[in-house]
């Protein structure tokens, strides 16, 4: 039987709290619109638990007493990975019979609660966190966001796929060898991989306890942003936490500065001439973004990554798990069991050869960083499909690995971010990353490459469909550029509303041999209002003197013989005038007069003509059609239809 994906609510930390502060949503309404989402995604095997009402009324009751301007986080849903401690609910780590219920949360948890983040419930995972695929778990293979043949990744599989469709804001994993990353870049989120001991480990059951981080997916780095100074804190009842230096790299130069990074000289793409072409041209992205490539000798990091299930660090996994190895091993899902139940006869021996030999490499990396701001690399070489993943577990496991596996080893930070779309729908990822405590150098250099105004196909939220928003956390913000010069026969055209990429009347350009030029904002010195009159109901673009924002728009571009037949439709009061880019420019766009705003809806707060329609849809229970996402549909379910009223 089919199902019709709803539209899901734009859950960027940004619009979730301009919609919370305007009055315009709640958190009792928003958790409503999450269950339905929910619902619908009830095959992906996503979620090992999700919260009762019961089990969320005391969040909620708590939010509903306070003020959304005093929490950070007020009403931001977020999903937990069954690794990690949610007070009174049970943790599995995906092995059923050894599950418990903590009387206390997690203390990366305690303190994203604390300000504010609204717990949804928690998420599958590979077995005891071992496994980079997805798959390896007694509650069914999470498949991929974008296409359900394809892994989802692992070990933090639901995770990224409860962010990448919509059902939360963020998510935390875990990543020991690459569980915070692999699936970023299988779902096009953002995975970030923070220095060992930043986030406290407390509250998470141990894989390696050595080398564990928590980790994060989010929508994009200003979400990462916002969370990762509630995440970081030093704990002193954790023996594995360390507190950042007082005198860490200067993060203010990289907004904008020139800088170095590294490109290995010989990349492994174990066939995947797919993803070497978009490496090819993330590298030259960021060459032009200010970037100057330095090719290096990568053999030191896959020396380190192949110690990783060589020496010493598959005896910590049984260490963690000891007691019920020796006693109950035929629990244990069969991959998971054959990687590590061998370890029991590892020797101490070896053990301290291989960190003998780990220091030599280390020493060996270390002599890179003096004249690198980063290097980048593939987050994986290559996306597999679940039945791939079943014929061969372990040699595809260990190919997944190959650019993250030697990450904690050589104690490093790491930001994965998405960087374009393959040929076959599927999203590609790559990873910049540094030494130890780094962590917000990478996370602005990250940011310039998402942002990398020269993008011919603008980045997605995930699956969702929604636009990354411009909004930058970068000091100085750069402005917003036109990827490239328009053709002098066609005309720029700056839309705020229906027309924009995936919504109701966008086949309207694209059927006049309409482009997309960029996606930007205006200047901030504008009002978005939602004119009565519908359904459906239409935006108003109006100039203020005072008081004005910044709204979300698109630039494309309209064969000047096809723009006659393209006005002619425009209703009063809408009209074409000159609109103010960001950046400056002026291009001609949709406007309105400004009589029109009595008796209108003013919701430039919430930044954009998608996020007031998401908002629509929470308060009215609306059945708006999925917009089209880069990437393929689950198979049997409704198509948007283009004429919808949206």
């Amino acid at each position: 039987m089919s199902r019709t994906l709803q539209t899901p609510l734009n859950l960027s930390i940004r619009h979730l709290r301009a919609a919370y502060r305007e009055g315009l949503l709640t958190p009792a309404t928003l958790v409503e619109q999450i269950r339905a989402r929910i619902a619908e995604h009830a095959e992906d095997n996503i979620w090992i638990h999700v919260l009762s009402d019961a089990e969320l009324a005391p969040y909620l009751a708590r939010l509903s007493e306070t003020d959304p301007e005093t929490l950070p986080l007020f009403g931001i849903p977020f999903a937990i990975k069954d690794n990690i401690d949610l007070a009174g609910v049970p943790t599995t780590a995906a092995l059923p019979e050894l599950a418990w219920t903590p009387e206390r949360s997690a203390t990366v948890v305690e303190r994203l609660i604390a300000a504010g983040a609204l717990p949804i419930g928690k998420t599958n995972l590979d077995q005891l966190a071992t496994g980079l695929v997805g798959t390896r778990s007694p509650y069914g293979a999470v498949p991929n966001a974008f296409d359900p043949d394809y892994i989802a990744g692992g070990s933090s599989s639901g995770s990224a796929a409860a962010v990448a469709h919509g059902l939360v804001s963020f998510a935390l994993g875990t990543d020991t060898a690459g569980s915070g990353r692999v699936p970023a870049a299988l779902n096009n989120l953002v995975g970030i991989k923070p220095t060992r001991g930043l986030v406290s480990t407390c509250g998470v059951l141990p894989a390696c306890r050595t080398l564990d981080c928590v980790s994060l997916f989010t929508l994009d780095l200003a979400d990462a942003d916002v969370l990762m100074p509630i995440a970081v804190a030093f704990h002193p009842e954790d023996p594995f936490s360390r507190p950042a230096p007082l005198q860490t790299r200067p993060t203010h130069s990289v907004a904008d500065a020139p800088f170095r990074f590294g490109v290995p000289a010989d990349l492994e793409w174990f066939g995947d001439t797919a993803s070497a072409s978009l490496f090819e041209s993330t590298t030259r992205r960021l060459s032009a973004l200010g970037g100057e490539a330095v090719t290096i000798d990568f053999t030191p990091f896959i020396e380190a990554a192949r110690l990783l299930y060589e020496g010493p660090w598959v005896a910590e996994r049984y260490a963690a798990i000891e007691d019920w190895i020796r006693t109950r091993p035929e629990t244990l899902h069969p991959v998971t069991r054959a990687i590590i139940e061998p370890a029991a006869e590892a020797r101490a021996v070896d053990a301290f050869k291989a960190q003998y030999r780990l220091a030599e490499i280390k020493r060996r990396t270390d002599t890179l960083w003096p004249d690198l701001d980063c290097i980048l690399t593939p987050t994986i070489a290559t996306p597999y499909r679940i039945t791939q993943v079943a014929a061969d577990p372990i040699r595809l496991n260990s190919n997944l690995g190959y650019y993250t596996n030697f990450m904690n080893l050589l104690d490093l930070a790491a930001v994965a971010v998405p960087a374009g779309m393959r040929p076959d729908a599927l999203p590609f990822g790559v990873t910049l990353f540094g030494p130890a405590f780094s962590d917000a150098v990478l996370a602005r250099l990250a940011e310039r490459l998402h942002l990398d105004p020269s993008q011919t196909v603008w980045p997605t939220q995930g699956a969702t469909g929604h636009p990354v928003s411009l909004v930058s956390t970068l000091e100085p913000r750069r402005p917003a550029e036109a990827p490239r010069e328009p053709d002098p026969e066609m005309l720029p055209l700056v839309v705020c509303g229906a027309h924009l990429s995936g919504l109701a009347l966008n086949h309207q350009l694209i059927e006049r041999g309409g482009r997309l030029l960029a996606a930007t904002q205006t200047a901030p010195c504008y009002r978005l209002y939602a004119l009565p009159g519908g359904p459906p109901e239409r935006p108003g673009l109006i100039r203020v003197p005072t008081d004005g924002v910044a709204i979300e728009v698109e630039v494309w571009t309209l064969p000047q013989t096809a723009v006659g037949s393209f006005l002619a439709g425009i209703p009063a009061p809408l009209g074409l005038g000159s609109v103010e880019l960001a950046d400056g420019r002026w291009e001609k766009g949709f406007i309105c007069e400004g009589f029109a705003a009595e008796g209108a809806r003013d919701i430039s707060a919430l930044g954009g003509w998608r996020a007031y329609l998401g908002v629509v849809e929470v308060e009215d229970g609306g059945q708006l059609s999925a917009p089209t996402a880069s990437g393929k549909r689950r198979m049997g379910r409704a198509q948007r239809n283009p004429s919808s009223p949206l």
